[in-house]
């Protein structure tokens, strides 16, 4: 069961991130507009939905472009620590152009992939996704409260909504 939740969240994460028709990769998305608050509340919405179908708390964060916070929701008894990761996973997505997912996994193979523990401001733990509206980097929605795959299952969801 979790092997297949990890392959829907990484199939997923392809989907929104392809961002055009010629499956361009967010690195190369370029940035946009910052996400509006509608637009953010309807991506935290969309994750807290899908948290609340599967009775996890989560803290939800979104951020724009630059990383800087525009909106935040957190479900009654999610842990303390939450909202702080949660932030900061949505900016490394923002800031990096890509999801938290790929520095975890990068830095779980090894050798040059640990060159991201030390770089400023990321975050190696799913979670973490970029808003891509009209083939633009807008945001990004960051995730905590959970283990990392549903970390990953939850900020997906939040990134589907504007798919």
């Amino acid at each position: 069961m979790l092997s297949k939740l990890k392959s829907i969240a990484q199939t997923t994460i392809a989907i929104v991130l392809a961002g055009s028709a010629f499956g361009v990769c967010a690195q190369a998305l370029p940035y946009g507009a910052p996400i509006s608050i509608e637009n953010a509340k309807q991506a935290s919405a969309a994750a807290l939905a899908e948290a609340k179908k599967n009775k996890w708390t989560m803290a939800v964060a979104i951020t724009d472009p630059g990383g800087s916070l525009v909106y935040f929701e957190r479900m009654d008894g999610t842990q303390n620590a939450a909202p702080d990761v949660a932030s900061g996973k949505a900016r490394s997505a923002a800031i990096f152009k890509r999801p938290t997912k790929a520095f975890q996994d990068d830095v779980a193979a090894g050798g040059l992939g640990l060159r991201y523990l030390s770089l400023p401001g990321v975050i190696a733990a799913d979670g973490g996704v970029p808003l891509v509206i009209d083939g633009k980097i807008v945001g990004a929605i960051g995730v905590s409260g959970g283990s990392g795959v549903q970390d990953g299952q939850v900020a997906v969801a939040g990134a589907a909504a504007f798919k």
